[in-house]
This record gives C-alpha cells, structure tokens and sequence, in this order.
C-alpha cells in the first residue's frame, strides 16, 4: 500500500529536447536514467517527434512520460517529465526556453540562429533546469543571467537592457560582498 504513494520529489524534468522538422537531433539534455544509451534516446527523439510533430496540440503522453512541445519554423522545442508531472510546470519550462532564446535572438528562432548561437542555448537551459530541477521561469531572468555569464560578448552586440542589468547584477554583488 506504501508504494502506491509518490515521494515528493523536485526532480520535475526528465528531458529537454529541440529537434529539426527532420527529426533528427540538435540539442538533447537528459536528466535521469530513463534513456540509459545514446542509442535508446535517439529512438525515443525519433518516437516523440513521429507522434508530434503534425499535430496542433501541446502535450502528449509517451511511453508513460508527459511530453508538452511548441514548434516555430524549423524547429520542435520538448519538455518531458514522468507520466504524474504537473503538466502546467513543464508548460512554464518550455515557454521560459522559447521565451528566453526569442529575446537572446532577437525573435530569429530558426534552426541556424539556434545552432550559431548554441553556448546561449546551453546556457539558459543550465539557467532554467539543473538535474532536473527547474530553477528558474522567468525569460527576463535567465536572459540576464546568460548575458552575464556570457562576458565574452563585447559591449556593442549587447542590447542596452542588457547593459543596465549586468551593471545592477553587478552593484549588487558588490554591495552583497
């Protein structure tokens, strides 16, 4: 009777996929061990994208896992959780993510803006889940904090939003210290 009741668990997300319309794989970030094996998380990509990618919904259930997805020109965005995840959670994730890389790309959510620019995606993923655990659903958040981390980008491609927010990040910080 004991292991019919679920252990409350952060661990909310399994997996972030984006996926090509040809289903093939551009960026995948697994956060347990439902998909042991590079091989068995390519058959399930292939899965999730065959199911999905002509429907107009934004959520499927696959082998027993909760799929929510958004698609934009070339490309499918997915967040899965297990089969009792609160679907609106994983809904906040994939929106934040989309969100996030609309504002980093100036609204250019393509295949090539997304492969040209995959440090800022590896980023705000790091920025929104870590281990599975969603950390943050606010796109002006993770924006900032990608700005930030991304020193690198010289001053001139950053917008000015994002040069006041890096300057009150940084005040902050030294007021904190």
């Amino acid at each position: 009777m004991e292991s019919s009741i679920l252990e409350p668990s952060l661990l909310t997300v399994k997996a972030v996929l984006i996926i090509d319309n040809d289903g093939e794989r551009l960026y995948a970030k697994y956060y347990d061990d439902t998909y042991p094996s590079v091989k068995e998380q390519k058959a399930f990509e292939k899965n999730v994208y065959t199911k999905t990618h002509r429907t107009d919904s934004e959520i499927a259930f696959l082998e027993g896992l909760t799929v929510v997805y958004k698609s934009n020109i070339d490309l499918y965005f997915y967040v899965i959780g297990s089969s009792h995840e609160n679907e609106l959670m994983l809904m906040a994730v994939l929106n934040c993510l989309f969100d996030s890389l609309s504002q980093m790309l100036r609204k250019n959510v393509e295949k090539r803006a997304v492969l040209e620019n995959m440090e800022g995606l590896l980023l705000a993923v790091d920025e929104i889940v870590d281990g599975g655990v969603i950390l943050e659903s606010d796109p002006q958040q993770v924006v900032s904090r990608v700005a930030l981390r991304g020193d690198d980008v010289p001053l001139t491609e950053q917008t000015v939003t994002q040069v006041l927010q890096s300057a009150k990040e940084q005040i902050k910080w030294s007021l904190l210290r």
